[in-house]
């Protein structure tokens, strides 16, 4: 009769849960200022939709980029693109009407597709390591090795991988029952902050999330490391400095992306619950979610003399056509 009654409750809870919303309590919400964050926030997603938008039109248009290192680009982009989209538009929206609700589906939604964007660019920042890492050591075998099966297989990898575990991760984390006071202390649904509300035992499967993050996470960390250690050596042997200087510039922008994503990613799943406070991650999700899609077109396409090239002959192009059809 117990495991009876047990189930019982257990059938109402989901229903319950399935029936109420959530509350996501973000940082706009916290904050001292939250029409100066809103604003700042507000100009973020405008320059991430605009730059990442910009560099996939150039990477598209432009014949000449047409090799995998831009092509990677260009799906690094259109993540960036898809990432901020599928949580900042509704966190203004909800600021600016007064309502911070979300309902079931959207937030088994939000929380997929967030995990989807965040494993496919984990996964695709190793294997522009790894590009980067052909074309300066082994020029010779460059087009072997990266042959467009080839990026077109890593580009397929990135998605379809991140995908399944997204889809994982969200099945099981919805799965609980939600008994609690239904307010997310965070900016999107994610995995830790929503098993604060359930009300079960979730101890190993916070453990496993850990652990998995830790999996996924550190291999390709591992990978970017080991290739940028080989460049460095190969690099510091080149006998041209124009050639040394142009890798450098390369791989320092790669680098600067690959620290602001695996840094933030690391502090969300890899520090233990310990080190986490609802203010901290709320920091960090916006500079994940937000900050780092701004960024990351300008940190590759300002220092890219061929990127920079590209996007004056296709912008030259649409005002002539613009201007031939007044």
């Amino acid at each position: 009769m117990n495991v009876g009654n047990e189930r019982s409750h257990s059938m109402e809870l989901w229903n319950s849960t399935l029936e109420n919303a959530f509350i996501l309590v973000g940082i706009l919400n916290g904050s001292g200022s939250p029409e100066v964050v809103c604003a700042t926030i507000t100009v973020l997603y405008m320059l991430a939709l605009t730059s990442n938008a910009l560099l996939l039109l150039v990477i598209t248009v432009e014949v000449q980029l047409h090799v995998p290192m831009y092509l990677l680009l260009g799906q690094l982009s259109l993540m960036d693109l898809l990432f901020t989209s599928v949580v900042t538009p509704k966190a203004l929206a909800d600021f600016l009407r007064r309502e911070n609700t979300i309902s079931f589906g959207g937030c088994a939604l939000q929380m997929f597709l967030a995990l989807t964007m965040g494993g496919a660019e984990d996964l695709l920042l190793a294997f522009m390591a790894y590009d980067r890492y052909v074309a300066i050591c082994h020029p010779l075998k460059y087009m072997t090795l990266m042959s467009p099966r080839v990026c077109w297989l890593m580009v397929a990898t990135s998605w379809t991988l991140a995908s399944l575990s997204a889809l994982v991760y969200t099945v099981y984390t919805m799965h609980y029952p939600f008994c609690r006071a239904q307010k997310i202390r965070h900016l999107l649904c994610e995995i830790l902050p929503l098993l604060k509300l359930a009300c079960a035992d979730t101890s190993r499967y916070e453990l496993m999330v850990y652990v998995m993050g830790v999996t996924f996470l550190i291999p390709s960390l591992a990978a970017v490391l080991a290739s940028y250690t080989l460049i460095l050596f190969t690099v510091l042997h080149m006998p041209s400095n124009e050639g040394r200087k142009k890798a450098l510039v390369t791989c320092s922008s790669h680098l600067t992306v690959v620290g602001m994503f695996y840094g933030a990613a690391t502090f969300m799943y890899v520090l233990p619950s310990s080190f986490h406070s609802p203010k901290q991650d709320n920091i960090i999700s916006v500079f994940y979610t937000i900050v780092t899609p701004a960024l990351n077109p300008l940190i590759y396409s300002l220092r890219n003399k061929e990127v920079m090239g590209a996007l004056r002959r296709v912008l030259g192009k649409y005002m002539l056509l613009a201007h031939s059809t007044l």
